[in-house]
């Protein structure tokens, strides 16, 4: 049996960008008493947004202190924590794939891929306790955290998820979820950007950024039981079309566009179906007729009306010298704006902004979120 309040948080991929997410998170802590416990009972994540959901998860019992990690992290960052990217790692890296290119036919060839994300699986392993997590779940404090890849063996996105006993595994046409205890290595996985970083292999599958093929993102949390999503969405405002007509794209432009298709925001299409069976639903009740196999499912969206591609380009000096290098050979570089900097800036300085905007934000909707929490009368200390 479905609870009638069983709250989810959504959180999507976009590599540096979902600092924006903590920026948020960090506004709706302002809304809850201090020592209270996560608001949400399901977390699900994809890519950037999944780490940030186990984040949260490790810290269930005490919301405003699992924000308050994130932010420790996000708003600290450096490059070189996420991916190698000194003058010798990136010679390194780049020797391994002209290596790749002279070996036997006979050998099985390796993706390529631009970084090494061997210090992000150090970084995870060390602000990340899944044993906690298993604890909150345990406890009461969670009913499930999902973290969704995408199977480049399938072709399927795939959510891995650890929850109460009552979950069940599911498949749906190239969508499924399967129940397991989380570990780094998920994580890893839904955030191997293609190309940009390594495939990970999990058990006999080998995985990419869970944003691919991810045609219905609220799906894993529908599964799992949610009576209302909340979304904290990276999506771009659209861009102005140019009164100077259409252009040749360049290199740097269609290297961004490429990571832009990655990220691609089916939401909207997802919640406009979702808002069709709710309506449905009403007109079912409204004619007296019964629907046992549809329930109404509230949702709340965030997201940015700021352009991540401009506030990158404002930093991007801060960029490693070597990663800047790397990237002029694609055509990006400090007179050639791509969005492909807003996904791999991890500086402090650009992560602290992007903070303070979903902050912002979060207060703008400070209404909507207070009445979808249904916080009512509690206090805020």
């Amino acid at each position: 049996m479905i609870s009638s309040r069983e709250p989810a948080l959504l959180l999507t991929g976009g590599g540096a960008r979902a600092a924006y997410q903590v920026g948020v998170l960090k506004g709706i802590a302002e809304l809850v008493p201090r020592a209270h416990p996560l608001p949400f009972r399901i977390l699900c994540g994809t890519s950037a947004g999944a780490i940030n959901s186990t984040g949260l998860a490790s810290y269930a019992s005490n919301f405003r202190l699992g924000v308050k990690h994130l932010e420790r992290i996000w708003g600290n960052f450096e490059t070189h924590q996420v991916y190698q990217c000194s003058t010798g790692e990136l010679f390194g890296q780049i020797l391994g794939r002209v290596a790749r290119v002279f070996q036997s036919e006979t050998t099985e060839r390796p993706a390529v891929s631009m970084f090494n994300n061997q210090p992000l699986r150090e970084l995870l392993n060390e602000v990340i306790n899944f044993e906690r997590i298993s604890r909150h779940i345990h406890n009461g404090h969670l009913r499930a955290v999902a973290i969704t890849a995408s199977s480049y063996n399938s072709g399927d996105s795939v959510t891995f998820y650890e929850g109460i006993a009552k979950y069940q595994n599911w498949s749906r046409a190239k969508r499924r979820g399967f129940r397991t205890r989380l570990n780094t290595e998920h994580l890893m996985a839904s955030a191997a950007i293609p190309l940009v970083f390594p495939a990970i292999q999990v058990q006999r599958e080998y995985y990419g950024d869970g944003s691919v093929h991810q045609m219905s993102p609220l799906s894993p949390a529908i599964h799992l039981g949610a009576s209302k999503i909340m979304v904290i969405s990276l999506g771009q405002p659209e861009a102005k079309h140019s009164p100077q007509g259409p252009y040749e794209p360049s290199n740097a432009t269609i290297a961004g566009h490429l990571l832009d298709t990655i990220f691609a925001d089916t939401l909207h299409s997802d919640l406009e179906r979702l808002n069709r069976v709710n309506e449905t639903i009403h007109q079912l009740e409204q004619a007296n007729v019964p629907h046992p196999s549809l329930r109404r499912i509230h949702s709340l969206l965030i997201h940015p009306q700021h352009n991540f591609n401009d506030i990158a380009h404002k930093h991007y000096h801060r960029l490693p010298k070597p990663v800047q290098h790397l990237l002029s050979f694609v055509g990006v570089d400090r007179d050639t704006p791509s969005s492909i900097v807003s996904y791999l800036l991890f500086e402090k300085e650009y992560c602290r902004e992007l903070m303070q905007l979903g902050f912002e934000d979060a207060k703008k909707q400070a209404d909507d979120i207070h009445q979808f929490l249904e916080l009512g009368g509690m206090p805020v200390e």
